[in-house]
């Protein structure tokens, strides 16, 4: 006989049907899901969470760095338009030279550039009183044509003197009137003409295509050399000179911006007191400037790059094609890797104008040489003083040799007088 089965108390019975087992089995599953979002369930005892269940810590953490990254783009985005519109564009300059573009070189060599610094002495604007009284003019204290290669291997800074005679052609003045055609010292055309006065003077000097330009004065000069935190250079004898407030010893030294605007614009008391030892005293100077910005990694590194832009900006006045932040970042950028030895500097062969000593005239053919080489966008050898090699043409019959004749060679590399990045006076 079967013995009759009972429920065991406590045990609960079974679903009785399938539905019953499938509403059972949602049920089970429901239960196990609250189990995992009750408070002590999981990794952390009492851990809040949201309607899904994550951790609310996540999405504070989520929404901290969402602002944080607005925050440093707003900031960026500030920063930006800041040095961006610090820049002062020559709208003037670019529409004289646009009238006459008919008369400006061809560019010859693609993808080289050839931009005109010029240093301007005007005492107007901020800082700038102190050296002087404003009589309403500028000059160009100092010119230099600075030619980048087209593969940005090398870069040639050429310093133009100011006291070089020229053919100044005739220039728009501010104030409307045209002055006339002239023969004269090569810094009058900024002051007759301004910017476009002085590239076109230039242009037709040397045959070489201007680009781009950049104008910067004494505050802006200052500005940059703080700005990288100052400049070393060394000096073989100590200097004190009143007209330039500068006075410094002999040996290594860093010097401020101040110190370093007197080191390059003074020139009764140092040397000959000439204005081509100046100039080449300025080419050293802007030497060691390139030298110190490349080996602090200031171009690679933003926070140290600021200041230096900053600073740069708000003193510079270029043609529309550089008068953005983004145009001077593609060029700085294109320049950060040129080795310091093939950042040459040198002047423009001169020597004492014949009817005036105290000026000066291009000696040729070197001068047209070296033009020419600029325009092409071919090697150019700068070498200290005293290490030309000397041109075959000056060798006397006695040093040819026999089998010299008829053989056939390359034309060998102009070489010039200079300096480069890596020199060190010191040294």
């Amino acid at each position: 006989m079967d013995a009759d089965v009972t429920d065991s108390a406590g045990t609960p019975s079974g679903p009785d049907t399938p539905a019953e087992e499938d509403e059972a089995k949602d049920l089970a599953a429901t239960d196990g899901a609250d189990e995992e979002l009750s408070p002590g369930a999981g990794s952390g005892e009492g851990e809040d969470t949201d309607a899904h269940g994550h951790p609310r810590w996540l999405l504070w953490t989520a929404l901290g760095a969402s602002f944080a990254l607005l925050l440093a783009a707003g900031v960026g985005w500030w920063l930006y338009r800041k040095l961006d519109g610090n820049i002062t564009t020559d709208t003037n300059a670019a529409a004289e030279l646009e009238a006459y573009e008919k008369e400006r070189p061809t560019p010859i060599a693609r993808d080289a550039r050839n931009i005109l610094l010029i240093g301007s002495d005007t005492r107007s604007g901020k800082g700038n009183s102190k050296y002087g009284p404003d009589k309403g003019t500028q000059r160009s204290d100092t010119t230099i044509l600075l030619h980048l290669a087209g593969d940005r291997k090398s870069a040639t800074a050429v310093s133009l003197p100011r006291d070089l005679m020229v053919d100044i052609p005739s220039c728009r003045k501010p104030d409307g009137t045209r002055t006339k055609e002239q023969s004269t010292q090569f810094n009058s055309a900024f002051e007759l003409g301004g910017t476009a006065c002085t590239i076109r003077t230039v242009e037709r000097l040397t045959a070489v295509r201007v680009d781009h330009h950049m104008v910067i004065d004494f505050a802006g000069f200052k500005g940059m050399v703080d700005a990288v935190n100052g400049v070393e250079i060394c000096l073989k004898e100590p200097i004190d000179d009143e007209d330039a407030l500068l006075r410094l010893d002999k040996g290594r030294q860093k010097l401020n911006g101040e110190q370093a605007l007197g080191f390059v614009r003074a020139r009764k008391s140092i040397g000959d007191g000439s204005d081509t030892e100046r100039m080449e005293r300025q080419q050293r100077f802007l030497g060691a400037l390139v030298n110190k910005v490349q080996s602090n990694g200031v171009l690679l590194n933003p926070t140290r790059l600021y200041p230096v832009l900053d600073a740069a900006t708000k003193s510079l006045t270029t043609d529309p094609g550089l008068d953005s932040l983004k145009d001077l970042y593609n060029l700085v950028r294109g320049m950060r890797n040129i080795p310091t030895e093939q950042v040459q500097f040198m002047t423009v062969p001169r020597q004492p104008y014949a009817q005036d000593p105290n000026r000066d005239e291009l000696v040729e053919p070197d001068a047209s040489r070296l033009f020419k080489q600029l325009r092409e966008d071919a090697p150019v050898s700068v070498v200290p003083a005293g290490s030309e090699k000397p041109d075959k043409k000056d060798k006397s019959p006695a040093d040819e040799k026999p089998d010299d004749a008829g053989s056939a060679s390359p034309t060998p590399t102009p070489t010039f007088t200079g300096s480069n990045a890596a020199t060190d006076e010191c040294e």
